[in-house]
């Protein structure tokens, strides 16, 4: 039982699932869907059981397909079934997948001829069957009856169109041979989605059903209206054999019977019948399958390719080989520090575009991150002249002092280089944070030994916290020598003869840098309100004197530029639903900053930009709010200076300035040098020189080299993969090499068929040309001339004796399915 010709092409499918499945990947041959286009009553479903081998679609009187059935055939080493509705059930019995299949139809349509597009979904497992997908389709009617619709037609072609439209679906065409075959609806639709015919196959029901003495010869010889693939003739059981549970075996021992015997037939029942049917979409999908190997036999050697190098690298390995695993120790050591010296220094190699290495990032930090942390540390101007006014007060006592002294301007310096030792010791912290996060990642190739990775990654972290201590005390250092001597003779320092001229210069030196471009980039205003559009992106531009944003990075159409005068800067927190990082600008003079808004609230992707922005505006003379503290000053502090004594201020505060600048200067210049000498460069020597022999004496080499438990897997799993590949291309190419592609008929002109499903179209028939024939006629002798006014033997394509299926033989009559139009010129096959 079965369909042989599937099961010639079962062993061929499973050496290409076998071969696809032991490197743990699908055989994606993605086969073609069969449909089965025609009217009611046609044969559809029987054609469809005799390709599957089974009988299990409902049969009867009155019952016909009402639904679409997609019956998905899985090859299994057992038979059920089980249907998409009814998960997890198992029929065994294929009588019963027939009552399901009755019963769902009806809970869907009801009881009285209604039809529904939803398909039912089948699933067949069985041995003698390949992995494809046949769909029954309701037959195409004409007139509703039941509960059916008036547009009953239209929905039911709809419906068929759904399915046969897609490339992957072979169409067989039923028409029953005691109809008109110009008339067929199932040709007509076939036509309109293959125009070319490279995927429709004729199929000839009921020739035993035709009247006495007439036959359908001449279609079958694809003479006469003919397809690019020809006609099959098949004989289905009758409804008697139906109902007496007439198996196919015996149905199929039948049919042969028939042709053989048949005088219009026997010359070639060997193309006729539904084993031939069988053959040739066997052939057809033998040729798919040849079709898609190409893509496998590429993507196959593709990934035998990249697997080449690391496959001999683990052939022969040796996991307790104490030699392989000291030469392996060596090789990841250094392979560690090469890492670690290109993730700080730059390589031109291998370069990450998706996020900073670690010396980026440490260079961030040199020139954006700790200028900006210096500048925060500067106090508020107010706070400063009180300060400086007490000082001068403080050091002339009760006495009035005639000049300003110099010992209130040494006690504000050294004030003001005391706070420069938190944003020096930070500094610090954040280049200590990013070379233990460069260790981390330059550790991940060491993950196939568990054991060297972590030993790996605690003496190298151990070293760095070791330099830290005595990095953060050469800064402390530097900051302590500037506060043991004040250097007035500087060659920077304005001196106090130039105090009060600083101011008019400064002015002027801002000036001149109006136009200078500090930074472009996109942020997001994100504070506009809704009804105004919401949040949205611009191109800022920054320059010294004013921030500007345009429309887009063309910066044609400029969209607002705000002065930089009064503005400060400060951190907006994060709110829970926003994935940005907002900082804001305001005016110190409680001002609007952009149209109705005292703020701009502006938006970053990342922490780092927000940072680098900030720097910008701080280079920009925009710096950050200061943190007010509870002011415990009472009202009695609040006095007002003479003008003397504000001479004497605003001479200090000049003087400060200067000698901070000065310093300021020499602390952005001492500290990277210092970092990098005390910690990078030390730590890269530690790594090259020191970190093997640390791994030595740290305890037993042969431990440290144990492999982890995901790498002897991977490694077993890479052999097993290149050796199955080897395998699959193997078999690719025995398959190659022992099936044989069916070539494509030629072309044939099948205009007879219009060109469109929407309605008959076509002239009418020839008034002598017959619908069928009838009881009562009998075909012309043999090599009878034909009658007057009608076409030839053979209809319009008469001539056709080159046609590959024609053999040569002397005219007769025509056969039991005339053509429909008027005799055109004589038509050739058209050559491929």
């Amino acid at each position: 039982m079965g369909n042989r010709g599937m099961e010639e092409l079962i062993p061929l499918v499973n050496k290409l699932q076998d071969a696809f499945s032991s490197i743990g990947q699908a055989c994606n041959l993605d086969l073609p869907q069969i449909a089965v286009v025609g009217g009611q009553s046609a044969g559809k479903s029987s054609v469809l059981e005799n390709f599957v081998g089974r009988d299990f679609l409902p049969r009867g009187s009155g019952i016909v397909t009402r639904r679409p059935l997609v019956l998905q055939l899985i090859s299994a080493t057992a038979e059920w079934g089980e249907f998409l509705h009814c998960k997890g059930k198992k029929f065994t019995d294929f009588d019963e997948i027939r009552q399901e299949i009755e019963a769902e139809t009806d809970r869907a349509t009801g009881a009285n001829k209604g039809i529904s597009p939803v398909p039912i979904n089948l699933r067949v497992y069985s041995p003698h069957v390949l992995n494809l997908t046949l769909i029954d389709l309701p037959g195409i009617t004409k007139v509703p009856v039941g509960d059916q619709p008036v547009d009953i037609e239209q929905q039911i072609r709809e419906m068929i169109m759904q399915f046969i439209s897609r490339e992957s679906c072979l169409i067989l065409a039923v028409t029953p041979a005691n109809t008109d075959l110009a008339n067929s609806d199932a040709l007509k639709l076939s036509k309109d989605v293959d125009p070319q015919g490279l995927r429709t196959i004729g199929v000839i029901t009921k020739l035993d059903l035709m009247d006495e003495g007439t036959d359908a010869r001449d279609v079958l010889e694809n003479k006469l209206l003919p397809l690019r693939r020809g006609y099959i003739g098949v004989v289905n059981r009758s409804q008697k054999d139906i109902d007496g549970r007439k198996d196919i075996k015996a149905a199929l021992e039948a049919e042969r019977k028939f042709f053989l015997s048949h005088p219009g037939y026997r010359h070639m029942a060997e193309k006729m019948g539904t084993p031939r049917l069988q053959r040739v979409l066997n052939e057809q999908l033998t040729n798919h399958i040849r079709d898609t190997l190409p893509a496998f036999r590429s993507k196959l050697q593709s990934q035998l390719l990249a697997l080449d190098k690391e496959a001999e690298e683990y052939r022969g390995y040796r996991p307790d080989d104490p030699s392989r695993k000291t030469k392996q120790l060596l090789q990841m050591v250094q392979q560690f520090s090469v890492d670690f010296e290109k993730r700080i220094e730059g390589s031109g190699d291998q370069v990450d575009t998706v996020e900073l290495s670690g010396g980026a990032k440490i260079n961030r930090i040199f020139h954006e991150r700790f200028p900006f942390e210096l500048v925060k540390m500067e106090c508020d101007e107010k706070e400063m002249r009180r300060e400086i006014s007490y000082a001068i007060k403080n050091i002339h006592g009760i006495r009035t002092g005639l000049f300003t002294p110099d010992m209130a301007f040494e006690a504000i310096v050294k004030k003001q280089v005391i706070k420069l030792k938190e944003p020096c010791v930070k500094c610090v912290d954040m280049v200590i944070q990013e070379l233990i996060n460069t260790v981390r990642q330059c550790s991940n190739k060491l993950e196939c030994f568990p054991m060297l990775r972590e030993e790996t990654e605690r003496i190298v972290t151990t070293h760095i916290r070791d330099r830290e201590s005595r990095a953060k005390d050469q800064v402390l250092l530097l900051i302590d020598i500037q506060l043991s001597y004040i250097n007035t003779n500087h060659e920077d320092f304005i001196g106090f003869a130039n105090a009060q001229q600083r101011s008019s210069q400064t002015n002027k030196s801002q000036s001149s840098a109006g136009n200078q471009v500090i930074r472009k980039g996109w942020l997001t205003i994100n504070n506009i309100s809704i009804m105004k559009g919401g949040a949205k992106e611009y191109w800022f531009v920054l320059t010294a004197e004013s921030l500007s944003w345009f429309k887009d990075d063309e910066e044609k159409e400029k969209k607002y530029m705000l002065p930089l005068d009064n503005l400060k800067v400060r951190d907006v927190e994060k709110s829970f639903m926003s994935s940005k990082h907002i900082f804001c600008i305001f005016n110190t003079e409680s001002r609007n900053v952009y149209k109705d808004n005292r703020t701009l609230e502006l938006a970053c992707d990342t922490q780092d930009d927000v940072d680098s922005w900030k720097s910008s505006l701080l280079r920009a003379g925009v710096y950050p709010e200061k943190t007010v503290e509870s002011e415990t000053t009472t009202t009695a502090d609040n006095f007002s200076m003479d003008p003397q004594l504000e001479r004497k201020v605003e001479t200090i505060r000049n003087l400060v300035d200067s000698y901070m600048a000065i310093v300021n200067k020499c602390i952005r210049d001492l500290m990277p040098k210092t970092i990098m000498h005390l910690m990078i460069n030390n730590v890269k020597d530690f790594i090259n020189a020191e970190l093997l022999a640390q791994l030595y004496s740290a305890g037993d080499q042969n431990a440290l080299m144990d492999e982890s438990q995901e790498q002897a897997q991977r490694r077993d799993e890479v052999l097993r993969t290149h050796q199955a590949l080897k395998e699959a291309l193997a078999i690719i190419g025995d398959i190659s090499t022992t099936t044989i592609t069916v070539p494509m008929p030629p072309p044939v002109d099948t205009s007879w068929m219009g060109g469109s499903s929407g309605g008959r179209r076509s002239p009418p028939p020839s008034p002598t040309a017959p619908r069928r024939m009838s009881s009562g006629q009998r075909p012309a002798p043999r090599g009878a001339p034909p009658p007057p006014n009608r076409p030839g033997p053979l209809g319009p394509f008469n001539n056709t004796a080159d046609s590959p299926q024609a053999p040569s033989r002397p005219n007769r009559a025509p056969p039991s399915i005339p053509s429909r139009r008027p005799p055109p010129s004589p038509t050739r096959q058209v050559p491929p």
